[in-house]
């Protein structure tokens, strides 16, 4: 994963909404980092789901649910830098 570029994208990220039962965790940046990103699919929608270890606490978020050809543009930008 690239580092943050001057003038990247903001992603808008939110609180986890339990909107299906089922998520299926199709790509993912490496588990050695205290920040990992996961690239999700459910439900027909894709979204991108960050989650922050830290000593004494877990925070998780995730992006808005969008078509696949959509959210496939945001993750490559996340992973080369140009969006966080």
């Amino acid at each position: 994963m690239a580092p943050v570029q001057m003038g990247h994208q903001k992603i808008n990220w939110l609180k986890p909404a339990a909107r299906s039962d089922r998520v299926r965790v199709r790509r993912h940046t490496c588990e050695c980092k205290a920040t990992i990103y996961e690239l999700c699919h459910s439900g027909g929608l894709v979204f991108i789901r960050r989650t922050i270890r830290g000593p004494e606490r877990l925070d998780v978020h995730e992006t808005e649910r969008l078509i696949s050809v959509r959210m496939e543009v945001l993750w490559n930008r996340l992973l080369l830098g140009e969006a966080r």
